[in-house]
């Protein structure tokens, strides 16, 4: 828990993958934080306060000092909290958990995205070839009950995407970005991390994401 006296907030949305890595490494290590939501068409001038080079979300503010970017929240949750450590200890260990945290901002978030929300077939097309080639690399990377061996690591935080957003952003577009058939692996690790007891009170409620996002899509098929 946080110390006494510690003032620990996190300004975000609900809808946001990157947002629900920095909740899950809060609940992980059981640290006590205020959740203050953010409105992005109307950006409050406390996220404009302590994010004014990219105002957006998230942002975790410890005692009045910001920090931002998920993978880099991460890390100072990891470091300031010493409990249940989501990075290895050693060296070459903790750099793979961050290479791999990276590959999954730069190859499986874009390439899985664009699959669905475009309405261009062959950027389509070229896109579910590059999300299929990046989950491939992670389907290897599966070692055990999770990323990091039998407890949740810094790579299965930074894979929510993976496991939450990417089945529902498929059934939108009604395509088979992560499948049982083309990743058992992966698919496993999936269905062990969101069946973790903290990360289901963490999760946000499916139904309501699916909708916003469906009428985003709605409204690309519909501008063809």
């Amino acid at each position: 828990m946080a110390a006494n006296g510690e003032d620990v907030k996190l300004l975000g949305v609900p809808a946001s993958t990157f947002v629900c890595r920095v909740q899950l490494g809060l609940n992980l290590k059981g640290v006590e934080y205020k959740f203050v939501e953010q409105d992005l068409e109307n950006k409050s001038e406390e996220l404009l306060k302590y994010n004014p080079i990219h105002k957006k979300v998230p942002v975790l503010v410890h005692n009045e000092r910001p920090i931002s970017e998920s993978l880099v929240i991460l890390e100072y949750i990891d470091d300031n909290w010493k409990f249940n450590p989501f990075l290895p200890a050693e060296p070459y260990h903790r750099a793979r958990a961050r290479f791999w945290a990276k590959f999954i901002d730069d190859k499986v978030v874009p390439a899985s995205w664009k699959s669905v929300f475009t309405n261009d077939e062959k950027e389509r097309e070229k896109n579910i070839r590059e999300s299929d080639e990046a989950l491939k690399f992670l389907e290897d990377e599966v070692k055990g009950k999770f990323f990091g061996g039998e407890e949740i690591g810094f790579v299965d935080i930074a894979a929510v995407y993976i496991a939450f957003w990417i089945p529902l952003i498929q059934d939108i577009g009604g395509l088979k970005l992560l499948t049982s058939e083309k990743f058992p692996k992966l698919y496993n690790w999936s269905q062990e991390f969101l069946n973790h007891p903290i990360v289901k009170v963490t999760m946000p409620p499916r139904d309501p994401i699916f909708a916003f996002f469906k009428a985003r899509y709605d409204m690309i098929i519909a501008s063809k």
